[in-house]
């Protein structure tokens, strides 16, 4: 392991001394590195999936497991490695900060360098801190909801988060509180062949509301990054979360990510997953609807290229009675890209008067792209019912030659048209992010 002043990097590698060394840098009680030591020893057993793409060909030894520019979480923007904050300025964080955002959590790498909320929000109650310091400031409520909703032995990936997870947000939002500005977290890999296994944790309590955006980027390096986070959101009685992903990764990054939430009576979630980079990437938000009249929504999109594989879709489980939800997938594939839907809706038994819908939809550019629709649909109450619609689509022709008479080359026509396909998408989103989805396509287009 090399040593500076504040920068530290472990030699590649996964065993046993490595956890163990990751939980004396973070200074860890003893009930939290033996759930590391436990995952890692279930994480040895586990095997990958039968299902999806095959990945088998990770070699775990291959990894760095932590590395950081800097060992502290800084308040202030000037404190604030400079190596960390170009690479920040160039995100415009501290440019949305200041706009329209109530808190920011930055993490570079294995650690957050940057975490800060308004004081208001510190006055009522509501913690943004990575999950370090929860475990420091409020201990009983991490250790009551860590790994509830996403145990170890959920699959070898959630295994191996528990095991070397390091940063990622942690959110109460006390009872009552309403946040009327989005708290961000932003998640960038910036080290060749690392793994970052961010862990994010978020309690809305009763008759509250929480919106909360993730952005996730890495430069283009010759061997590929591992990135396999999890995300536990606990939705209260009454309570609102909306969850914002826009993930960018770059064509090297293996994005293999396991998030779930639980909704009690009256309660909403509300899953905004977009899904524009990596060079794999598997990732089906859950949502368990654990209380009557409980609702939830999945909106997603994904836009494969050549050499890129989104395996990406929802699940949907009803436990309760007059629950609901809607999923809508949109996915877009160009230049010989994959772009397949997977997911799932249960409704179990006695689970009465429920009502599930999924639409996917898929926009074909060319002849050499593909796209699959794989869902499975189990309903076990009678009083219930799951409708399902999925269709795969190429450029309206009648609109491509009516742009083409207004001058718009076939670049700009296929950009535009392929803007207003994920339209429902981009419309949940801020203003701000909605200009840059726009042009993260463009750029995907066109490079």
């Amino acid at each position: 392991m090399k040593k500076a002043k504040n920068k530290q990097k472990f030699a590649k590698g996964l065993s046993k001394q490595v956890i163990i060394n990751i939980s004396k840098m973070k200074n860890e009680p003893n009930w939290m590195l033996q759930k590391r030591l436990q995952a890692y020893e279930i994480f040895c057993k586990l095997k990958n999936p039968k299902w999806g793409p095959n990945l088998d060909h990770i070699n775990f030894n291959d990894y760095i497991y932590y590395a950081t520019e800097t060992n502290k979480t800084a308040s202030k923007w000037e404190d604030v490695p400079n190596k960390i904050k170009k690479t920040f300025k160039k995100l415009k964080i501290a440019e949305a900060e200041a706009k329209f955002l109530s808190g920011v959590n930055n993490q570079f790498d294995s650690e957050v360098v940057y975490n800060k909320i308004q004081d208001e929000l510190k006055k009522n109650g509501v913690i943004f801190c990575n999950i370090e310091k929860a475990i420091t400031i409020c201990p009983d409520i991490v250790k009551k909801y860590f790994g509830k909703l996403v145990p170890a032995s959920d699959n070898k990936y959630a295994a191996l988060n528990t095991a070397v997870w390091s940063g990622g947000s942690f959110i109460y939002i006390p009872k009552g509180v309403k946040l009327s500005k989005p708290l961000q977290a932003y998640f960038r890999i910036n080290t060749r062949s690392i793994g970052q296994f961010e862990r994010t944790l978020i309690v809305v309590d009763d008759k509250a509301m929480l919106s909360y955006i993730e952005g996730c980027t890495a430069p283009i390096y010759d061997k590929n990054n591992l990135h396999a986070a999890v995300v536990e959101v606990f939705v209260n009685k009454d309570a609102y979360c909306k969850y914002i992903t826009i993930q960018n990764w770059s064509d090297n990054v293996l994005n293999l990510v396991t998030k779930r939430s639980i909704v009690k009576k009256n309660g909403i979630m509300e899953w905004v997953d977009g899904n524009l980079g990596s060079k794999l990437n598997m990732k089906y938000p859950c949502t368990i609807l654990n209380g009557e009249h409980a609702k939830a929504n999945c909106i997603s999109i994904a836009i494969a290229h050549k050499g890129v594989i989104h395996d990406a879709g929802a699940k949907m489980i009803h436990l309760a009675n007059n629950t609901k939800s809607n999923i809508l997938a949109k996915s877009i594939a160009h230049n010989g890209g994959r772009a397949d839907y997977r997911g799932l809706v249960r409704i179990n038994r006695g689970a009465k008067n429920c009502q599930a819908n999924v639409k996917c939809d898929t926009l074909l550019l060319d002849n050499h792209s593909s796209s699959k629709t794989i869902p499975l649909e189990i309903i076990d109450d009678n009083s219930s019912f799951i409708k399902h619609e999925a269709k795969i689509t190429q450029l309206d022709k009648e609109k491509e030659f009516y742009l083409s008479t207004k001058g718009f080359s076939k670049k700009q026509i296929k950009n535009m048209l392929s803007l207003g396909f994920l339209e429902p998408f981009s419309n949940e989103l801020p203003m701000e992010y909605a200009v840059e989805l726009n042009r993260l396509v463009n750029d995907d287009f066109y490079s």
